[in-house]
């Protein structure tokens, strides 16, 4: 799965993550384990995403251009990258009840970016699958 993908869903499991711990709501162990690791990396790279995802839902995020900072976060940081993939597949394993309405709405936010229309196009169904349990991570070829 490319590198937008995997950025978007990881992106959405983090927001996912934080309003199930608002409404009281447990999450896995390991998904906590992989959000912290997840948000940690990120946060030495894009301290300004991390704050504006930490935000959420008090203030509302730019699915767009959040997904495109971790991409790019991702690209340049191979431990973002890693801890990215790595959300990406706990994710797959413990699924998310908020995390299809959440890419829906990441799918809709890339939508409205006027840039590469192509990538988002394949990454909007991709995201959809996903979210539908269409995707299986681990039949992608994933390379970041």
């Amino acid at each position: 799965m490319e590198p937008l993908t995997t950025a978007a869903i990881a992106l959405g499991s983090v927001v996912a993550t934080k309003a199930l711990e608002k409404t009281g709501e447990k999450v896995g162990e390991t998904l906590w384990e992989q959000t912290g690791k997840f948000l940690n990396s990120l946060n030495k790279q894009s301290p300004d995403t991390v704050a504006a995802i930490e935000k959420v839902p008090q203030q509302p995020l730019d699915y767009g251009k959040a997904v495109l900072e971790v991409e790019s976060a991702a690209k340049t940081n191979p431990e973002v990258a890693q801890a990215m993939t790595e959300l990406a597949t706990t994710v797959e394993a413990e699924p998310l009840p908020n995390l299809a309405a959440i890419l829906k709405d990441i799918a809709q936010a890339l939508n409205s970016q006027p840039s590469k229309p192509q990538i988002y196009i394949k990454t909007i169904e991709k995201l959809v699958n996903f979210a539908q349990g269409d995707i299986n991570i681990h039949e992608q070829n994933i390379t970041i």
